[in-house]
């Protein structure tokens, strides 16, 4: 990028903060003038301290636009929000440098211009000298089981510590245990301060960002301790949706009825955004993880016909908050590859085409610490012949693999799914959203994993079951259509990759009569029915 160009794209990004920053003050504003401030329902507490530091990110505008909602429909939300009220929080850790404190000055600002004209309750972190004294020569293993007033902080904590130290396999040395213990005691500060505004404010639920991250993990260990619902949301799967859910959102708990059947339409529907897809076409939390995506070359494919079948296995990033749900059947994504490697060595007839997922080295995130292209390196797997490793930052195309493939691997990756609709079965080694029914092959131990990955080897061919593929197709047009809530009437693409604008619109129609999304939203946390939209044929 020449000089000229680099200065335009900046002034760009400058110019559209501070619009942006004037019409979410102007539309704060206009929501505290038409709100019924005079209204006897219980509130409803909304609490977000993970998905930002500056900007407005995905997550944080769908909070911000449902409470608005809430609000204009007489129902009285209060906004628990953070002035440095923790040590170190998720965002503000830097893995190279975890002792560094977070970024607090320009986070409040935001939350300052954020929640204008609303009701808010700052908290602070409160020292505790006696936990501090406690905590101090704990080691990691004692400090992942520590509990505090009967709240399993350190278990609440440990995907968070994982997530900003980009790493599944915690090194226990001093700067992992200090982070440690500044988790733990901003957690137990927080619970402290969320426990209290809980017993005064008495809210009818409390609506959080996915329930993982540990500032609202917390919140929720908190909430349900007092027998309060509490909502988690996250990104869903169309552009600019959010996926809300009683349960936690990154399980991705999704109510199909046994008798759904797709319609000629909904098929049509589906099948057109299968397409897109499978040409690289989407995003997901804002990002295209493809924004190209190449056929198989010349050389790989000459290399293919040396062997017998070809293998696909694609990974995932070992310190994702999916993470904490897939590591059933094995202990975390590495012991899979580990099994899987036995394998490799054991069928030189076969070609293994082991795939890093593109998230482990995204331009503009910190990259993983405990990645795949390590893995590689430290088991020697490129000496092997039977095996291609494709790096994160290649842009081939996983369907064309999987149209050439006996079958694939995957650990809880979304292409697992979408492989079964392809018409190619599916050997998944971690819980998966779509696990949940039976839409691939996934042995309950890694024993049961080994000998399915040896009969589908050493077999003619592998069938997929009928009610797999139907299974998946009802699985998807339910997460693309009923439970992703569309808010892209209210939002639009920031120049920064990851953060949004607001697009100009009338006040009224965050009103639940004149938006389904929002209907959908306050009818699940008021009355505590299903986060699904309506069917509109």
């Amino acid at each position: 990028m020449n000089p000229i160009t680099d200065f335009l794209s900046r002034m760009q990004v400058v110019f559209s903060g501070l619009h942006n920053r004037w019409r979410l003050l102007r539309l704060a504003r206009r929501v505290a003038e038409l709100e019924d401030a005079q209204s006897e329902q219980r509130p409803v507490v909304f609490f977000n301290a993970s998905t930002r530091l500056r900007g407005l990110s995905l997550n944080a505008a769908f909070s911000l636009v449902t409470s608005w909602g809430f609000r204009l429909d007489g129902v009285p939300v209060v906004h628990f929000v953070c002035r440095s009220g923790m040590s170190r929080c998720v965002l503000g850790t830097d893995p190279d440098k975890p002792g560094s404190p977070p970024p607090c000055a320009t986070c409040i600002t935001q939350s300052e211009h954020m929640y204008a004209h609303a009701d808010v309750r700052w908290f602070e972190y409160q020292p505790n000298q006696a936990l501090t004294a406690t905590l101090e020569d704990l080691d990691l293993e004692t400090l992942i089981a520590f509990e505090h007033q009967g709240a399993p902080l350190g278990q609440l904590i440990l995907p968070s510590l994982r997530w900003a130290l980009r790493r599944h396999q915690l090194d226990d040395d001093p700067a992992t245990r200090q982070l440690m213990r500044h988790y733990l005691l901003s957690a137990a500060s927080l619970a402290q301060a969320f426990g209290e505004l809980l017993d005064k404010a008495r809210p009818q639920a409390v609506v959080l960002f996915n329930g993982i991250m540990y500032p609202e993990a917390t919140a929720r260990w908190v909430a349900e301790q007092r027998g309060i619902p509490a909502i988690t949301h996250e990104v869903g799967f169309q552009p600019y949706s959010g996926f809300f859910s009683h349960g936690q959102a990154t399980a991705y708990p999704l109510a199909i009825p046994d008798d759904f059947e797709l319609s000629e339409a909904q098929n049509a529907r589906l099948d057109a955004q299968l397409e897109k897809r499978f040409q690289g076409e989407f995003t997901m939390a804002g990002i295209r993880f493809w924004p190209e995506m190449r056929g198989l070359d010349k050389g790989f494919l000459q290399k293919a016909e040396q062997f017998r079948q070809v293998v696909p296995v694609f990974t995932n990033v070992v310190f994702d908050t999916s993470q904490v749900h897939a590591n059933v059947v094995f202990p975390h994504m590495f012991a899979w590859l580990d099994l899987i490697l036995e394998v490799i060595k054991r069928h030189t007839d076969t070609l293994f085409v082991l795939r890093a997922h593109p998230d482990e080295m995204r331009p503009g995130k910190k990259y993983s610490r405990q990645s795949v292209r390590d893995w590689v390196e430290q088991k020697g797997v490129r000496e092997l012949p039977n095996v291609t490793f494709i790096g994160s930052r290649e842009h081939i195309s996983s369907y064309a693999l999987i149209e050439m493939s006996k079958f694939v691997m995957v650990y809880n990756s979304s292409i697992g799914l979408e492989a079964t609709l392809l018409g190619v079965p599916v050997l998944c080694g971690g819980k998966a959203r779509y696990t949940q029914y039976p839409t691939v092959f996934f042995p309950p131990t890694p024993q049961a994993y080994r000998q399915q990955a040896e009969a589908f080897l050493t077999t003619e061919s592998v069938e997929v079951p009928e009610e797999f593929t139907r299974n998946a197709r009802r699985f998807l047009y339910y997460q693309f259509y009923r439970a992703s809530l569309p808010f892209d009437r209210f939002i639009e693409t920031h120049p920064t990759g990851g953060y949004v604008l607001f697009k100009p619109f009338d006040l009224q129609e965050l009103q639940a009569r004149n938006s389904p999304t929002l209907k959908t939203i306050t009818d699940g946390v008021l009355k505590g029915k299903p986060f699904l939209l309506d069917e509109v044929e």
